[in-house]
């Protein structure tokens, strides 16, 4: 009877023991795939080598004004050569327009 016992509680345990390896083995991987997903996430702030962040509507709007602009350049100037003319001038004013008018952010 005792053996049985024994052999019952011997049995009890190698399946804890394995059930406990297999949770650490998931702990491992776990921490690992959190410490390679944290290290794909962009970083924010001066020590990450960001200079400065707009928010998504000042992000929209330095899209979204410059091709509004160069829509009405395309539709209302009939020359070509006066089209890509504006066209480009916009392109290169954009950058210098962005700073002035929204600033820089740190």
């Amino acid at each position: 009877m005792s053996r049985e016992r024994a052999k019952r509680r011997a049995e009890r345990l190698a399946v804890l023991e394995r059930e406990k390896a297999a949770r650490a083995r998931r702990s491992v991987r776990r921490q690992r795939r959190r410490a390679v997903l944290n290290s794909l996430k962009p970083k924010r702030g001066p020590s990450s080598g960001t200079l400065y962040k707009r928010s998504r509507a000042q992000r929209t709007g330095i899209a979204i004004i410059p091709l509004a602009a160069a829509s009405l350049v395309w539709f209302l100037v009939p020359d070509p050569a006066l089209r890509i003319v504006l066209i480009a001038l916009i392109v290169l004013v954009l950058p210098a327009l962005v700073v002035v008018v929204l600033g820089r952010r740190f």
